[in-house]
């Protein structure tokens, strides 16, 4: 999402959003992400190391470009890293993220049980370490959505377009990335309240690589076992697996299926555009400005600020069709 809502006066904001009538807001005021650049202190001299889990699609893309260009533009010396989403990979890289011994560290995403011992040496090597959707003990402030209010409101839609009743295909592979998991939650938690509402055993698992693909064949093989009428939602905690399963639903023609995911990739939205679209709804994130803003408390951070919160959340849009070209002019998809 290229040059995110302008965050300077936080008032302002909220109302452009209300009278948008998009309905996800970021936590309290104080932790909310900021995006005035005049009272960003300089990083001149400084080597930050961004290291990314991956760089394989939209989300990826544009919160690792975000930091390499809001380094730079505040003096500093990018050192990229990137695992390619190979957990041995990531490993060996937050290895030698502790020899290279930067002046701080960004660390996007990662299962926390893979990454945390990791961040711990990192943190005992007195580096400060700051992350971007991975809440770990060690991170001094975690850039993010509001994934609570995320899954929240992308569960209330499914309900609401399903009508309270139905079976629903879920995607679950990666519980282990805390993200995904809060928004999995949120769902099962709202379903407590629709028993009629059910999840279909066994959970399909997503994969990276070839997500798009693997998706499309496993919700092209289920099409055949249940016939129209017996499936009403397909839900994904980010939205390339729903790329995929909203692909199969087109080509068997299905689209009495509505699929749901998190991210806002533009080929989901575009998807979206079509008459009969099977695409429900997609929480929309902003990266750019996640990774921008995790910069930002960086450069605080190194000027001798010291009362970061341990979160930033950055608001997030709850997107349907109806609402479609409001959000990506707000987020400057156009």
């Amino acid at each position: 999402m290229p040059d995110a809502v302008s965050t300077a006066k936080p008032t302002r904001l909220h109302a452009v959003w209300r009278t948008l009538a998009l309905t996800l807001f970021a936590g309290s005021l104080a932790a909310t992400a900021q995006a005035d650049d005049s009272d960003v202190p300089s990083l001149a001299g400084k080597r930050i190391a961004i290291s990314m889990t991956g760089t394989s699609h939209y989300f990826d893309i544009k919160a690792f470009q975000a930091q390499v260009d809001e380094v730079k533009r505040l003096g500093g010396t990018p050192i990229t890293l990137d695992a390619g989403r190979n957990d041995k990979n990531l490993v060996n890289q937050l290895q030698t993220v502790v020899t290279q011994k930067p002046d701080a560290v960004i660390q996007t995403l990662g299962t926390l049980s893979v990454i945390d011992p990791w961040l711990k040496r990192i943190s005992k090597a007195n580096i400060p370490l700051f992350t971007i959707d991975a809440p770990s003990q060690y991170s001094l402030n975690n850039t993010t959505s509001d994934n609570v209010a995320t899954g929240k409101a992308l569960a209330g839609q499914l309900i609401k377009d399903a009508g309270g009743k139905g079976n629903i295909l879920v995607f679950n592979g990666f519980y282990g990335v805390p993200v995904c998991a809060i928004r999995y939650d949120q769902l099962k938690l709202a379903l407590k309240d629709h028993p009629e509402l059910k999840i279909i055993e066994p959970e399909l698992r997503d994969v990276i690589p070839n997500t798009v693909q693997d998706a499309y064949s496993q919700v092209s093989a289920l099409l055949n076992k249940y016939p129209k009428g017996s499936v009403s939602a397909i839900w994904s905690a980010w939205d390339i697996p729903q790329l995929g399963a909203s692909k199969a639903l087109i080509d068997a023609g299905r689209t009495e299926i509505k699929t749901y995911g998190v991210d806002g990739t533009p080929e989901v939205l575009e998807l979206m555009r079509r008459d009969t679209s099977p695409v429900g709804a997609v929480v929309a994130q902003q990266p750019a400005l996640i990774g921008k803003t995790a910069v930002q408390n960086v450069a605080r951070y190194l000027a001798g600020q010291r009362d970061l919160p341990k979160e930033t959340q950055v608001p997030t849009l709850l997107t349907t069709a109806a609402n479609l070209a409001d959000v990506q002019k707000l987020r400057g998809d156009n």
